[in-house]
């Protein structure tokens, strides 16, 4: 006579979570078992877990995940404190404002990998900016929002005053200029929300982005005479240095900690796993805990000295997650996954 199986399978164990939650986690605790799929239900699992640990979550936004219109989720994760810190891209700070206000003007090209140079070409004499399938319409995006954002740039200058760049971008959404010319939901952009929680956030090497292009520009042309009226790379890592700090602190006499989810790789990623082995090694604060959850979304191929797609365990190397770290990595496209897990984590 068969022994009766005292072990719950995956899938029970699933069901009986999503059992609260809406058609979305149910969806993914019946399908998602296996694979790519099983790592994203994982993941957020793993998230939740975290949170209801009473630990904080700082997500990274590599890409064009504003683009991609994330907003339409994160803004709702960061409404219900699922997220307590951004670090991103220069382009995902602004390209989430530019399709707040320029929705309206862009195009989808769904036939992106068949356009010949010379249909390039002509989207550029159109001053159609392409990411992928979509293109931002430079004049009603771009140039609408130097406009506003550069009044801030000279009033701050000045002044002889310096701020972070999203600090700029908080400013004028605060400020109300762009308001009129919202043409989406205010509810499905993340840096509406942000700017609502004064979400700390980190933009590492902001100058690549189209208005850290313009700033340049800017201060080539003497409009704004001093460089240093925005503030940007290492004086974002000391003041992350020392939120680090102070937030674990506040976290370990609660038992909880500070988690990394990364969407994608590159500097977003990069930039802020550091701090942990900088206070470590650098600030001698040994006391300072590792990140306590990692979850990457990431496409990339781990070969070559691949850095976005290295395997968590490498970070242990680094003195940047432990052995103990829940680590998670989704091998797929963010755009797809994220709001999935999202969805999870929110009990859709």
């Amino acid at each position: 006579m068969k022994a009766k199986r005292q072990t719950k399978r995956p899938e029970e164990i699933n069901a009986a979570l999503a059992a609260s939650k809406g058609p979305v986690s149910k969806f993914l605790a019946q399908n998602y078992r296996h694979f790519n799929a099983a790592a994203l239900l994982d993941s957020a699992k793993g998230y939740e877990t975290h949170l209801a640990a009473g630990g904080k979550m700082l997500v990274t936004l590599a890409g064009a995940m504003s683009t991609a219109e994330l907003g339409i989720s994160l803004a709702e994760m960061i409404r219900q404190d699922k997220v307590h810190a951004i670090v991103c891209t220069g382009a995902n700070l602004e390209e989430d404002i530019f399709n707040l206000v320029a929705h309206d003007y862009y195009e989808r090209v769904p036939h992106y990998r068949h356009l010949t140079t010379n249909e390039e070409e002509a989207l550029l004499h159109r001053h159609m900016n392409r990411v992928t399938d979509t293109c931002i319409p430079e004049m009603e995006a771009m140039r609408r929002i130097e406009s506003v954002v550069l009044e801030e740039w000279l009033k701050a200058d000045r002044a002889g005053e310096r701020y972070f760049p999203h600090e700029f971008m908080y400013k004028i959404l605060r400020g109300g200029q762009l308001k009129r010319s919202y043409q989406i939901d205010p509810k499905n952009s993340w840096m509406l929300a942000a700017c609502e929680k004064n979400l700390p956030m980190i933009v590492p090497g902001w100058e690549d982005a189209t208005l850290g292009n313009m700033y340049a520009g800017h201060v080539i042309s003497g409009d704004v005479k001093n460089v240093h009226t925005v503030r940007t790379g290492i004086e974002y890592m000391t003041w992350l240095a020392e939120w680090y700090t102070k937030s674990a602190k506040r976290l370990r006499n609660g038992e909880g900690s500070i988690g990394f989810f990364q969407i994608g790789g590159g500097i977003a990623g990069d930039f802020p796993i550091c701090v942990v082995p900088m206070l470590h090694q650098d600030l001698q604060r040994t006391g300072v805990p590792l990140w306590g959850y990692f979850s990457q979304i990431s496409d990339s191929t781990t070969s070559y000295g691949s850095y976005s797609g290295a395997v968590p365990n490498e970070k242990i190397t680094w003195g940047k997650l432990g052995a103990k770290t829940p680590k998670f990595i989704i091998e797929s496209d963010a755009t797809i996954v994220a709001p999935l897990i999202f969805a999870w984590v929110l009990g859709q």
